[in-house]
Order: C-alpha cells, then sequence, then structure tokens
C-alpha cells in the first residue's frame, strides 16, 4: 500500500482470484467444481503492466500446477513468485 501510495504502482488489488478452469460435468454426470488461483497481490507498475505477485515460503504441488494453468490462461500478466 506504500508503494502505490508513492506512485510507484496503482490499482493495488489485495488476494484477487482469476479462473483458471470453468465448472462442468463430467462423462459419469458428476458435477467437477471451478478450479481458480487466489494470487497475494494484483497491481500495474509505471510502464502501465499488470503484475500479479504471490510469496511462497515453499512451492506445492498444488501452487506448481495453479501457475502452469495461471501462465497459459493469462499471458498478459507478469507472474512474480516471492520466496
Amino acid at each position: 500500500k506504500m508503494l502505490e501510495c508513492a506512485g510507484e504502482i496503482d490499482d493495488l488489488k489485495l488476494q484477487p482470484k482469476f479462473l483458471l478452469q470453468e465448472k462442468f460435468v463430467d462423462s459419469e454426470g458428476k458435477k467437477q467444481r471451478k478450479i481458480e488461483y487466489i494470487a497475494d497481490f494484483m497491481y500495474k507498475d509505471k510502464s502501465g503492466y499488470m503484475i500479479v505477485e504471490d510469496v511462497k515460503g515453499m512451492e506445492t504441488e498444488a501452487f506448481k500446477i495453479k501457475k502452469k494453468l495461471f501462465l497459459y490462461r493469462y499471458p498478459d500478466i507478469i507472474f512474480k513468485l516471492i520466496k
């Protein structure tokens, strides 16, 4: 929030949600829930690029899969992982 106040970034959002896969009914008629990724932060940098940041101590297997799905579905958003 300090960076936004200082004019370094703009349009800061906390814990934005991104749809990775829509819900659907599988071939056996079972309902499958949608898959979402919740980032820690999203903002625009001074150049106008949309940035998503996630802070992780350790990358779980679920996170690695969601990251790949995110990168494929949202190629125009820059993804930054902070370890």
